[in-house]
């Protein structure tokens, strides 16, 4: 579904009606069949004035009329029965496509690459999963809904009246075709204010759940009135956009009635005359009437079919720009047995469990955050990536996660590049903890198990037994049934910390990811995670980002980044004696100044 689109400014911009047909896949024979009980129904309907013109007719020759009377009330009563049905199978299929949409656009929003939520808002995504998706009922249910009932029953009406009297019809067709053009004119505006509507009411969410996310520091900074300004500028711009539509739908409706009301009149004024000087009779009169005030419903459809399906192009203009957006190829591939690297298997020496060889990234390519980095991750080794903020540890970790993917050089796992296997059967093999140990709304057992939903009790006594976990469990009254809070609140800092180590250790990983894992604890639970990570290295390998001295001496190797490039390699002892940047950091730690001398030239690193 590719729409054409132009700049941010809402010029002229049209969706092929191919893109409206994509949307029935999977519906169509619900489509048919509406189809088909709207023509029936408007065969019912337009049958009633025939059957008034015979009765008209019987009662001027004296002939019984109450056959046709019989058979008048029962087409009536069908006519609602079919139509009704009609309608209710074409407002079905229209919430099957629109949930068909939504679930699409769940499916490829957790599937973009990082670089895409880099680029875009969250809120903004999440307001087109949400606010657009919903918006596409007025395409689909309402104004796809009208187009073909408006269309199928404005056809039957008009050949009948073509038959009935061509000359009464072309001056109706005048009357249209005038009001066709005041519509017409209004449908670009309509359009336009949809997309603009839209894109306020993105910018809105974004912006409240940038609010939300970070509210005790909005709270903390007396900030609320400056937030709630900054949400009011969208809310007042999606209502600006609103009001300009609802001005020029306002125009269709007054249209309508000029096309109809007015044809009606000249109708019944020539008609008239013409019966009046025996050039026509009354009962194809009243049958050109009746079908004139039939008239008023589907074109009535069509024409706010139009204004509401303009107004839904916006919407889905903002969808598709979405579903357009790349996903990670190999994102969600069964994971499969892992690759083996050279050395994995008997004999031999091991390969390391995580190598990088002249490694070159950039989130911008023309400036790179890692710079040639090459360091070696030994089996079952505790692993220590060291160096002020900036430098790019962080990044070394979205790559081994292949968050992102290497500019130059190659990342290999257990001496397999890791871009030779999928990402899914990678990630399965390395866990990851993040610095600030994000904790998901649910109860404890939930995020504990969440990268292993069927893990056993023996499992995950395991895990709250290695993160130190046990005690706190023990305390509260529900256990792990205990509902964490919203991201987490209801829980410390460290208890944060320790679960999400649960969580990474529960799914027993090859390689283990820490960023600062002692950053949240106290000296007890840092001493008690110390002796955990000494155990859990036994299992795995661990690369841990370091800041505290207690968490660096204890790495079996340290690797010390500057610049985006590594610097020096190896123990505590060692480095103390032939680094002198690394001795500026450990003095830098002991006295609390962070402000430790970089390599200049570096804008916009990470890490």
């Amino acid at each position: 579904m590719k729409p054409e689109t132009t700049g941010e400014t809402g010029e002229r911009s049209r969706t092929a009606p191919l893109d409206f047909l994509r949307l029935l896949h999977g519906h169509r024979r619900w489509v048919a069949l509406a189809v088909l009980l709207t023509l029936g129904a408007s065969a019912l309907s337009l049958a009633q004035p025939l059957l008034v013109k015979q009765v008209i007719e019987s009662t001027s020759s004296g002939s019984a009329i109450g056959p046709a009377l019989v058979l008048l009330v029962v087409l009536f009563l069908a006519q609602a029965l079919v139509q009704g049905l009609a309608q209710f199978v074409l407002a079905r299929t229209g919430e099957g496509i629109v949930l068909g949409i939504r679930l699409g656009l769940i499916k490829h929003v957790l599937r973009l690459p990082m670089a895409v939520y880099d680029r875009h808002r969250i809120g903004d995504l999440i307001s087109r999963t949400s606010t657009d998706s919903t918006t596409l009922r007025l395409l689909v249910a309402e104004g796809f809904t009208e187009a073909i009932t408006g269309a199928i029953g404005l056809i039957g009406i008009v050949v009948l009246m073509i038959w009935l009297d061509w000359l009464m019809f072309l001056v109706v067709l005048g009357m249209v075709a005038i009001a066709t053009v005041i519509v017409v004119s209004v449908l670009h505006g309509i359009e336009v204010a949809s997309l603009l509507t839209q894109r306020a009411t993105g910018a809105m969410t974004a912006d409240l759940e940038r609010a939300l996310g970070a509210i005790r520091t909005v709270r903390a900074s007396r900030a609320e009135q400056r937030e709630t300004d900054r949400i009011a500028g969208g809310a007042r711009s999606a209502y600006v956009g609103s009001v300009r539509m609802a001005k020029l739908d306002a125009v269709v409706a007054p249209a309508i009635q000029l096309a109809v009301k007015g044809s009606f009149i000249v109708v019944l004024l020539i008609g008239g005359m013409r019966v009046a000087d025996r050039q026509g009779s009354i009962a194809d009169l009243a049958a050109f009437l009746l079908y004139m005030i039939y008239l008023v419903e589907p074109i009535g459809m069509l024409f706010q079919s139009l204004s509401t399906m303009e107004q839904g192009v916006g919407a889905y203009r903002r969808v598709t720009e979405v579903l357009e957006l790349p996903t990670e190829q190999d994102a969600v591939s069964a994971a499969g047995a892992p690759a083996r690297g050279p050395a994995d298997g008997d004999g031999g020496p091991r390969a390391p469990a995580l190598e990088f060889r002249d490694v070159w990234f950039g989130y911008d390519p023309r400036r790179p955050v890692l710079r040639g980095v090459t360091f070696e991750a030994p089996e079952h080794s505790h692993v220590a990536l060291i160096g002020s903020s900036g430098v790019g540890k962080s990044t070394v970790f979205a790559l081994i996660e292949r968050f992102y993917d290497p500019d130059r050089g190659h990342i290999l796992f257990g001496g397999a590049d890791i871009q030779e296997i999928g990402r899914a059967a990678h990630r399965a093999r390395v866990g990851l903890v993040e610095q600030h140990a994000p904790v998901l709304y649910g109860t404890l057992r939930e995020n504990l198990t969440y990268a292993v939903p069927d893990a056993g009790p023996q499992e995950l006594d395991r895990v709250v037994e290695l993160a130190h976990l046990t005690d706190l469990i023990a305390r509260l009254p529900e256990g792990l049934e205990t509902d964490a809070g919203e991201h987490g609140m209801a829980l410390s800092g460290g208890e944060r910390q320790r679960i999400a180590i649960a969580r990474a250790l529960l799914a027993r990983p090859r390689l283990l990811l820490l960023d600062e894992p002692t950053a949240h604890l106290d000296a007890v639970s840092e001493a008690a995670l110390r002796r955990s990570m000494r155990e859990t290295a036994r299992e795995c390998t661990l690369l841990v980002i370091a800041h505290r001295m207690s968490t660096i001496r204890a790495a079996d190797l340290i690797v010390v980044l500057d610049a985006g490039r590594v610097v020096a390699t190896g123990s505590h002892g060692e480095l103390l004696d032939s680094s002198e940047h690394y001795r500026s950091l450990i003095r830098a730690q002991q006295t609390g100044d962070l402000r430790v001398p970089r390599t200049a030239g570096l804008k916009g690193g990470a890490g």
